[in-house]
């Protein structure tokens, strides 16, 4: 199952660089960084995991720059469901960027 996060911000700059840069994440939030892009590309990805071993799913992060648009979607396998991941992954955003976040909206495929 797949399920995709559309972020809507405001500000200038990459929220998908912030978060990747943000040693909350893995210290505070229990994510861990797997890979993300070369700077210097129009569009950047990163991937992140739950460090917890019961939160099954990977969150992959696109930026959309000229947009100020973060999609992030989480894909998880062998019928696990991802109400975990996204509920620990929206708890990062309110909690670190919410001054950015106009909306957040997620939809299932």
């Amino acid at each position: 199952m797949q399920t995709v996060i559309q972020v809507i911000t405001s500000g200038h700059g990459s929220l998908r660089s912030r978060i990747m840069d943000d040693l909350q994440l893995e210290r505070k939030f229990k994510f861990e960084r797997k890979w993300h892009k070369q700077p210097g590309r129009p569009h950047g990805w990163a991937k992140i995991r739950s460090a917890r071993k019961n939160v099954p799913g990977a969150i992959n992060l696109e930026w959309h720059g000229r947009s100020g648009t973060l999609i992030c979607r989480v894909v998880t396998k062998l019928g696990n469901k991802p109400n975990s991941i996204i509920g620990d992954f929206i708890d990062y955003l309110l909690a670190r960027h919410q001054s950015r976040i106009l909306s957040i909206h997620i939809m299932r495929r």
